[in-house]
């Protein structure tokens, strides 16, 4: 049987913490932020953590 192979585009997404917890980035925040607001740009720019029920499987993507 061969090694698992990593999903390089989850690789490129998504990233483990420390502590285990998967890290990602905001959408909407590459193009067109002249019509959203400071408040709504500052947020999207703010890396946040993956839904409890996505994380496993994102894992299993990234770290195979």
């Amino acid at each position: 049987m061969p090694k698992m192979k990593s999903h390089r585009g989850a690789c490129k997404r998504f990233k483990a913490t420390g502590s285990g917890k998967v890290k990602r980035e905001r959408m909407n925040g590459s193009h067109n932020l002249e019509h959203k607001n400071r408040k709504r740009t500052r947020r999207i720019h703010q890396s946040t953590l993956v839904d409890a029920t996505k994380e496993k499987q994102i894992k299993r993507m990234i770290l195979a």
